[in-house]
């Protein structure tokens, strides 16, 4: 089942398969998000779901259930 995933706020969109990895989509639509530790831990990759939870992209995969997933992008300068 595929997934509409957009990234806010370049509103770039893509469609990823439900288990793909999030960092995954995001490089190949050409969205840059920032890693740290790529365990979770460091947050540096933290990111915004449209419902306002913040998770980490790097231990994250699409879920099922959803035709459609909104990213809120942030850039944190201390990365």
């Amino acid at each position: 089942m595929s997934v509409c995933v957009q990234f806010l706020p370049d509103d770039v969109s893509v469609d990823a398969e439900v288990g793909e990895a999030l960092l995954a989509v995001a490089e190949r639509a050409g969205v840059f998000i920032p890693t740290g530790c790529l365990m979770g831990s460091c947050y540096a990759c933290e990111v915004e779901v449209e419902d306002g939870h913040t998770i980490c992209a790097c231990i994250t995969a699409i879920p099922a259930g959803r035709s459609y997933l909104r990213i809120n992008l942030w850039s944190d300068p201390t990365w």
